[in-house]
């Protein structure tokens, strides 16, 4: 949990204080990364005290309230790859579409202010 605390601190970001548009790319990249470590810090931590608590409540001879785990574990397994893959798509599609001529045109207008 001490790392996520620090990694999901935005003091410790790159780039802090500068607006996306301002940023070089090796510092929004940078940024990305930071983030993306962050949100998986606290994913692992999420899913370590839960298993914990498992093997916890399985030691003292007690069950879940809601069934024996294994169930909700493969559920929520299930729908995070879903959403994991639902993300994916979308940000492929959105490169695709960046990377096309006029939506890249379009894209260095908005982020530039003109010049393209």
């Amino acid at each position: 949990m001490d790392v996520f605390l620090d990694e999901a601190d935005p003091s410790n970001w790159p780039g802090q204080g500068l607006k996306i548009g301002a940023m070089d790319a090796q510092t929004r990249g940078d940024l990305y990364w930071v983030r993306k470590t962050a949100a998986s810090a606290g994913m692992l931590y999420t899913r370590v005290m839960t298993m914990v608590g498992q093997v916890q409540m399985a030691g003292a001879g007690t069950t879940p309230p809601q069934g024996d785990g294994s169930t909700e574990t493969d559920t929520a397994n299930t729908q995070l790859d879903a959403e994991v893959a639902a993300a994916e798509r979308e940000a492929n599609r959105l490169l695709k579409q960046l990377q096309s001529g006029a939506s890249k045109n379009a894209f260095d207008k908005r982020v530039h202010g003109g010049k393209s």
